[in-house]
């Protein structure tokens, strides 16, 4: 990434993480599709409960993965090998050990969680087994994000790609036979989900071992070395700070969709899960600037950031007014394909009223994700998390604030979130404006 045209270099590396996580994010459709069609509504809104919790070790997992991703990526730019592989190294023992730590956690207070969430007792024990089943599969989830973060740090998108498409398949697969076959219900899905992770995340670990050892790298290098742990720290715990903030917002939004009943809880379920996939591509390519600034600033050559950064905002612009397009056309149809013929008016109402509101701005959504990237990738982690604050702050006390007025409710969960988006946008503008982020240093 650190030679030829930047545009383009940025283009080839986006392409494949931008496909790998729609394959990714397939099987987290597939989930929400089956139960909502076959097993019903309440079991629908329990996973779209499930997904707000689950955001929060997902987030643990992708932060973590952040600060691997910029400092093996600054190590590669500088060609210090050893550093590099001593940095995998480590990486993959810290999460072996973080992961284990929140299975145990999470076994033991999945209940209190969802009492704390105002759960209804109508999708409770659904919700209780599918985050039980859930729960045992975390160290698989650390295993296969850190993997993934690990390969697009050297530069090969295409290897996450091909797993992810593996697992998204197999699980799909999986989905379908516990729950059609087998009749295990919320159960079914669940287990298809571990089960799908566990085996790509053992063959991604494989692939990793074959692919170092092709590298020939005769530096020195430690299985695992306290110093890097410190940089990788000063980079992954802001990280992880930020993602957990963002998934402590979709909690606590989460609650506040729960005090609406079931009906609500599902079409926002539907609706946050094509969300969630219609986004993906403007997170990718925010992702890939990320590991491009960092090699780059690894080589001393940021001012091929600008250049790359122009690349990166035409792609996003593009995605995002195309995306908005479809799912403000046939936001309908989309909600349709996750409810049951049966389902009340009010669950199809939420859920297309959501996307059409939100699908707007995800130009805004792009542009800072692209910005934040190069924030990310630079190290500048301070500011990263000050517009990461200043976007959920906002975004939680506009909808709890304009939910409390009469006449609004749920209703203005949906404006809160671009709000928030433009807020952080604003923050991290000015930041990369500064070019401040030049002078930091990580490794």
């Amino acid at each position: 990434m650190t030679t030829g045209n930047p545009g383009r270099t940025l283009v080839k590396f986006a392409i494949p993480m931008v496909l790998g996580n729609l394959f990714q994010q397939a099987y987290n459709l597939a989930d929400t599709m089956i139960v909502g069609k076959k097993v019903g509504s309440n079991a629908l809104a329990a996973v779209g409960t499930c997904s707000s919790i689950t955001f929060l070790f997902i987030a643990i997992a992708t932060g973590a993965g952040i600060g691997a991703s910029v400092v093996i990526s600054q190590y590669f730019g500088a060609g210090k090998y050893g550093k590099m592989r001593s940095a995998i190294r480590t990486v993959l023992i810290t999460m072996l050990i973080i992961s284990s730590f929140i299975t145990v956690l999470g076994l033991l207070l999945n209940r209190s969680i969802l009492h704390a969430m105002n759960t209804p007792p109508e999708v409770f024990e659904d919700t209780a087994v599918y985050l039980g089943i859930y729960f045992m599969g975390v160290i698989f989830l650390f295993l296969f994000n850190t993997l993934n973060a690990i390969f697009n740090a050297l530069g090969n998108s295409k290897v996450p790609l091909i797993f992810l498409a593996f697992s998204s398949v197999l699980n799909i697969v999986l989905d379908l036979v516990f729950v059609i076959n087998f009749n295990l219900g919320v159960a079914g899905v669940a287990y298809g989900t571990l089960i799908a992770q566990a085996l790509s995340a053992v063959l991604s670990f494989l692939a990793l071992i074959v692919y170092m050892k092709k590298q020939n790298i005769q530096e020195e290098s430690r299985y695992f070395d306290f110093e890097i742990l410190k940089t990788v720290g000063k980079i992954a715990v802001p990280s992880i700070i930020q993602q957990s903030i963002v998934s402590i917002g979709i909690v606590l939004v989460q609650a506040l969709v729960n005090r609406y009943g079931a009906d609500v809880m599902a079409g926002y379920a539907a609706a946050t899960k094509i969300d969630s996939v219609a986004i993906m591509p403007m997170v990718n390519i925010g992702s890939a600037m990320s590991t491009f600034t960092a090699q780059n600033i690894g080589a001393k050559k940021p001012e091929r950031v600008a250049k790359g950064l122009r690349g990166a905002l035409s792609m996003v612009w593009i995605f995002g007014l195309f995306i908005a397009g479809i799912l403000y056309l046939y936001g309908e149809q989309f909600i349709g394909f996750f409810v049951a013929n049966d389902a009340s008016k009010t669950v199809l109402e939420v859920g297309i009223e959501y996307l059409r509101v939100v699908s707007v701005f995800y130009v805004i959504m792009g542009t800072m994700n692209n910005f934040n990237g190069v924030l990310r990738g630079a190290g500048d982690m301070k500011f990263f998390m000050i517009a990461t604050l200043c976007n959920l702050t906002f975004r939680v006390l506009l909808a709890y604030g304009l939910a409390a007025l009469s006449g609004i409710g749920y209703h203005a969960i949906w404006w809160s979130i671009p709000a928030g988006w433009a807020v952080a946008l604003i923050v991290a503008c000015a930041r990369y404006a500064s070019g401040r982020w030049k002078i930091i240093r990580t490794v």
